[in-house]
């Protein structure tokens, strides 16, 4: 099961209803956040979800309403009594940036460790994730993300048996632990099925159509997009400034054949998202106007 919580829906500045860009997920009791734009705090309160077990913070790069929130939210996790290590993830720099911000968060009770991306795809784990990272189109480094749920293949008990593989290894090697025994180096391979499909989710703001987004974006459980413009009048300054306009999110839906689509990151101007709904819809039927706090909960197929 993956919980997603689009935390702030806001670009460039927070609205006294919409918080800046940020979203969370949750999983087998660890939460990943991407982006931390100025509110993610009160937004996270009023969904009643913690701080305390982030263990993993994405960023696709580094405008203040994407990342202004951090300072805040280190305090708030060590005085939430966090010790473990927390991972930070993004374009290179990311050490100095996240530095210079830490002059008015210096202390804290646990250590960040950095993972700083410089290759146009990548790839980490981290816990139950696996998590894509790809370059994009903006007019400064910029990173995608998609958060992967891998799923094993079905445990086989006759295979098990069959191989005089003891009862007490069956859920470790179900898990994907490889064991020796008894001289014998006992692995999943050996009592698991095909793998089977995992859950995946696409996140992606701040850049043209290109497509790269769709590519990780295919088939997705969720695929949650920038849409800064709904006016078409607007696709020259969204061209400009290297942003999107609805019309061209709603195109990347169509490609990804994403199983629903959320728009976020709208601009300041953009007061309804949801007047442009019905002609984007025409593109992609499954996309969503986006507001902050929006949540699903994500089930492996047939569970």
């Amino acid at each position: 099961m993956l919980d997603i919580c689009l935390l702030g829906t806001g670009g460039m500045q927070p609205l006294p209803y919409r918080w800046l860009t940020s979203m969370m997920a949750r999983c087998d009791g660890s939460n990943l956040l991407i982006d931390c734009g100025e509110g993610t705090q009160i937004a996270l309160k009023e969904k009643g979800w913690s701080p305390k077990p982030v263990d993993v913070i994405c960023f696709t790069h580094y405008h203040a309403d994407h990342i202004s929130g951090l300072p805040g939210f280190l305090l708030t996790m060590g005085n939430a009594e966090r010790t473990e290590p927390l991972l930070l993830a993004g374009p290179r720099g990311l050490e100095r940036v996240v530095g210079a911000l830490r002059m008015i968060a210096p202390e804290l009770p646990f250590e960040l460790r950095y993972l700083e991306l410089s290759e146009t795809r990548e790839q980490f784990r981290a816990g139950p994730y696996v998590v894509d990272a790809f370059r994009v189109n903006h007019n400064v480094t910029c990173y995608g993300y998609r958060i992967s749920i891998p799923r094993n293949g079905r445990f086989d008990v006759e295979r098990a048996k069959a191989q005089q593989i003891p009862q007490r290894f069956w859920s470790r090697l179900q898990k994907g632990e490889t064991i020796e025994f008894e001289g014998r180096v006992l692995t999943p391979d050996m009592v698991l099925g095909d793998r089977r499909r995992g859950i995946s989710v696409t996140y992606t703001t701040d850049t043209r159509p290109v497509p790269v987004i769709a590519e990780y974006a295919q088939d997705n459980d969720l695929f949650i997009c920038e849409g800064m413009y709904g006016e078409k009048e607007k696709a020259a300054k969204a061209r400009e400034y290297k942003h999107m306009t609805f019309q061209e999110a709603a195109r990347l839906g169509r490609e990804s054949g994403a199983r629903e689509m959320w728009l976020t990151h709208y601009s300041p101007s953009l007061m309804r998202p949801e007047e442009y709904l019905d002609e984007v819809r025409a593109i992609f039927p499954k996309i969503k106007t986006a507001r902050d706090g929006w949540s699903i909960e994500i089930g492996f197929e047939g569970e």
